[in-house]
């Protein structure tokens, strides 16, 4: 299978710490997840899509999603047709 770079509108949460954190992203197609926990946040490159930045494993809806923030956009790694 296939893979691409999907960029998504994040909503986010930046602590007193300056963490950022996501809490609920927009799909391409105007679906919006809430983001149920993050696992993990750390460097690291797509290696489905290409590309890398800060890598965010997200549990949604009970899947584990990698979300990447690079270079200040946000992006998931999505299904080529």
């Amino acid at each position: 299978m296939t893979y691409k770079k999907v960029y998504i509108d994040v909503i986010t949460h930046f602590d007193k710490n300056g963490t950022i954190l996501p809490l609920r992203i927009l799909w391409e197609d105007g679906t919006e997840y809430d983001i149920d926990r993050i696992i993990d946040i750390r460097p690291a490159a797509s290696l489905k899509a290409g590309g890398c930045g800060i890598r965010y494993t997200c549990m949604i809806k009970g899947h584990k999603k990698y979300i990447f923030l690079e270079n200040q956009r946000w992006f998931a790694e999505g299904k080529a047709i």
